[in-house]
């Protein structure tokens, strides 16, 4: 099975877990948007609160009724892709740069699925860049504090800036930057999330730890539903 093929296999399997009167969080990125192409084919009566603008256009050509996080506070459920998770479900998101609205979205949740394909599956966060999302002020400032940082911590400094197709500063929605951290691995991923997010200039990272309920990962053998240890 292609990774293309876990990941569609994933996002027909999330279906099913969708019923009519439901509020989903409707996530970004290439696994998520086929979970919302499987949605417009199916049509149940629900109500998506998308995580970015591009899932907001998806849904609405395909005929999906859609509201923000403001009119709906209280979602049952999240679906979204991963770009990394481990087995105990913690994972490394916003390789699509939505991050700050995907931890939005998931927290007013009773509970977040992530479709992946089993390529995504490793035992170690950290092989994906880590995307934190940074105010443009001062931008260079905090990168330094963010270097500092992972350097009291013993992990590489690097770091870039990711750039958009015209070689311009990627901005998210929110009109944030995004600092990529090639870490290699991360030997504690919760000590690192509460770290970032106690850095001046950082609006949110993509580490979400303790935040997924379950996961469904197309592989080889099929669909695997696997749940929080």
């Amino acid at each position: 099975m292609s990774a293309i093929d876990g990941k569609r296999a994933a996002a027909e399997r999330a279906c099913e877990l969708v019923q009519d009167g439901m509020k989903v969080g409707l996530g970004t990125g290439s696994t998520a948007a086929l979970f919302v192409a499987a949605l417009g084919r199916r049509r149940p009566d629900i109500v998506g609160v998308p995580t970015s603008e591009a899932t907001r256009r998806q849904a609405e050509g395909l005929g999906l009724r859609v509201a923000t996080l403001d009119e709906e506070p209280d979602l049952d459920l999240a679906m979204d892709g991963a770009d990394e998770l481990d087995g105990s479900l913690d994972l490394i998101k916003g390789g699509g740069g939505a991050l700050l609205r995907e931890k939005l979205v998931a927290a007013a949740s009773r509970r977040m699925v992530v479709i992946a394909d089993i390529s995504k599956k490793v035992e170690r966060l950290g092989r994906f860049p880590l995307p934190v999302e940074i105010v443009p002020f001062g931008r260079e400032t905090t990168a330094r504090r963010i270097a500092a940082l992972l350097r009291d911590l013993g992990l590489p400094y690097g770091m870039r800036w990711r750039l958009g197709p015209e070689g311009r500063p990627a901005l998210t929605d929110g009109g944030n930057l995004i600092l990529d951290l090639p870490l290699g691995a991360i030997p504690d991923a919760a000590l690192l999330a509460t770290a970032l997010k106690a850095t001046l200039g950082v609006v949110e990272h993509g580490l979400f730890v303790g935040v997924a309920s379950s996961a469904l990962i197309g592989g080889p053998g099929g669909v695997m539903d696997i749940g929080r240890t």
